[in-house]
């Protein structure tokens, strides 16, 4: 019985928590609804409950429903849930649930792939994204393409096409997927946690790698955002590549303003710089800007406002397309995501500091460095009238 009681004290101090570790030490509901006839026996817990109340109150959602935990962290916190907007939660559901064969049919267009082929690829990413965890996009990547291959090597080859062409794509994919898959996501995962250490040990020369690296990465015709979630980018690391990506997007976008106006600023700036791939073809030296301008803005966020996104993982490539980075960080700050979590990341009340870093390492400084850095480049030659223009 004297055990009880103490674990009921060491637990009853502001909200009913489980133990005191990891995210255990958050309100949760169902924990406490178990246990709540026996701690009202123990001792007087009216005040306690009376204020975890208001807590469960605050965070009601607007169809009444409540959350996981309470006050709101972690669990129960997604963005359409913080709105009250039941019908977000529902969309961004459906649309993580098919992102493997969007990824895996898309794949097999890029690869000229019949049709037979493409509606069959969609079951090889489902299953390629679901075996391989955190590392999901890059096995999907990998085994897609063998069953896209294999795929077309039968198509049309036979009078039972319609059979032969599903059977060969999936069982294919597939098997690879239960195969090589799990090691994939394992080896990614492993590789992240190398690089979100790195990034803590030397803040300063990663902030750097990591700004630049993933930056560029947007701009390419690659995902940065499957990257960051394949690599479980959060913390540090991931605030750095939200710099990084924020310099190449904000940073094309404002320098690029007199060649594309209104329209460039807000689909390089909201959408992509990926959209200046042919210019960089034609004269690399444009990437020049927006590249020093995630060098410097980088380290600025690991070592002087220590910047971290702990939201999804995906964010921390996504920049400012849709201002999706930004709110990885805010929700990191409120309810860090599980893999956040599992790295050390607790919720957080963030500071006037906190914000006013938010804002000039994602907008004000790459509008400030990028167009200053290429007015130095049109000086020298390197950058010329129309070299940024949108076609």
């Amino acid at each position: 019985i004297s055990n009880v009681k103490w674990g009921q004290y060491s637990n009853y101090l502001s909200v009913p928590t489980d133990c005191p570790q990891r995210n255990e030490r958050l309100g949760w509901t169902a924990d406490t609804q178990v246990f709540c006839e026996a701690a009202t026996y123990n001792a007087d817990v009216y005040a306690f409950f009376i204020k975890w109340m208001r807590d469960m109150r605050d965070t009601q959602h607007a169809d009444g429903s409540f959350t996981g935990v309470a006050p709101l962290a972690q669990y129960g916190a997604e963005n359409g849930q913080q709105l009250g907007w039941a019908l977000l939660v529902d969309i961004g559901a459906y649309a993580m649930a098919v992102s493997g064969p969007a990824m895996a049919v898309a794949i097999g267009y890029a690869l000229q792939a019949d049709p037979m082929v493409l509606f069959s690829l969609a079951a090889v990413g489902w299953s390629a994204n679901a075996e391989g965890g955190a590392g999901g996009p890059l096995a999907v990547l990998i085994i897609a393409i063998v069953a896209a291959e294999c795929g077309k090597a039968v198509s049309k080859e036979t009078r039972i096409d319609i059979l032969v062409t599903p059977a060969v794509t999936i069982f294919i994919g597939v098997a690879l997927a239960k195969l090589i898959a799990p090691p994939i996501g394992s080896a990614a995962s492993a590789f992240g946690l190398v690089i979100d250490r790195a990034t803590k040990l030397q803040p300063f020369w990663m902030g750097i790698a990591v700004s630049v690296l993933v930056g560029v990465a947007l701009t390419l015709p690659i995902s940065s955002a499957a990257i960051c979630s394949v690599l479980g980018l959060t913390g540090l690391a991931g605030g750095a590549a939200v710099a990084g990506c924020c310099a190449q997007m904000v940073g094309f976008a404002v320098m690029s303003f007199k060649e594309n106006s209104w329209g460039g600023l807000i689909s390089q700036g909201l959408g992509t710089s990926m959209l200046q791939m042919p210019n960089i073809v034609r004269n690399p030296r444009i990437w020049i800007a927006p590249t020093l301008t995630a060098a410097i803005t980088g380290p600025i966020a690991t070592c002087v406002f220590g910047l971290e996104m702990n939201g999804a993982p995906i964010n921390s490539g996504m920049g400012t397309c849709g201002l999706c980075g930004q709110i990885g960080v805010w929700t990191g700050w409120l309810a860090p995501s599980e893999i956040a979590v599992s790295k050390g990341a607790v919720p957080i009340v963030p500071t006037a500091f906190d914000w006013i870093g938010l804002i000039l390492i994602c907008f004000i400084l790459p509008a400030v460095l990028a167009p200053a850095i290429n007015a130095l480049c049109r000086r020298l030659g390197w950058v010329h009238d129309g070299d940024l223009k949108l076609s």
